[in-house]
């Protein structure tokens, strides 16, 4: 099954806005698991679940691969997310182990569709779309890439333009 989603549900080594830092590889013991897919961290209410998320430990977090539920909720939020109007996405962990705000253990479980992330690099980096034919479309033709760093912009001033010299004729 191809997925409607994908993107990093936790970049690593990123401050979050909570203080917290991901450490590489906290979450390794999850690779390859399935967690719910939840709207804005509401796991205490079934309707709030809009499919599932299969999580993939990296070097730089935790990728995951989003499916979305056949439910009204699940079908809108998918839309959502192929309008580009929700690209953030978030994690509910627990059995947290840290050290100085360093996450260095934990289990996550659940991903979250988000209006915006506590980790900036949590973000949707592609989106495939499935037509009522049964194909896929992969939407290649952008791609996002986040590394949570902040890029300095050195302003300089424009050179000054070659004056224009106008020769002027006068006649007596």
């Amino acid at each position: 099954m191809v997925a409607d989603f994908s993107g990093y549900a936790t970049k690593a080594g990123l401050k979050c806005s909570d203080g917290r830092t991901i450490m590489p590889h906290a979450f390794k013991e999850q690779d390859g698991v399935t967690v719910p897919l939840v709207w804005q961290h509401g796991h205490n209410e079934p309707a709030n679940v809009l499919g599932h998320a299969v999580l993939e430990n990296r070097e730089d977090g935790v990728y995951c691969y989003g499916y979305f539920n056949e439910t009204a909720a699940g079908q809108n939020a998918k839309l959502l997310v192929e309008h580009k109007d929700i690209k953030a996405l978030s994690i509910y962990a627990n059995r947290l182990i840290e050290r100085s705000k360093q996450v260095i253990h934990g289990a996550i479980r659940e991903v979250s569709l988000v209006l915006s992330g506590a980790n900036p690099g949590a973000l949707i980096d592609f989106v495939t779309i499935a037509h009522s034919d049964g194909s896929f479309e992969p939407m290649e033709d952008e791609a996002i890439i986040y590394t949570g760093l902040v890029l300095e912009h050195e302003d300089k001033p424009e050179p000054d333009p070659e004056p224009v010299v106008e020769e002027v004729v006068v006649e007596e």
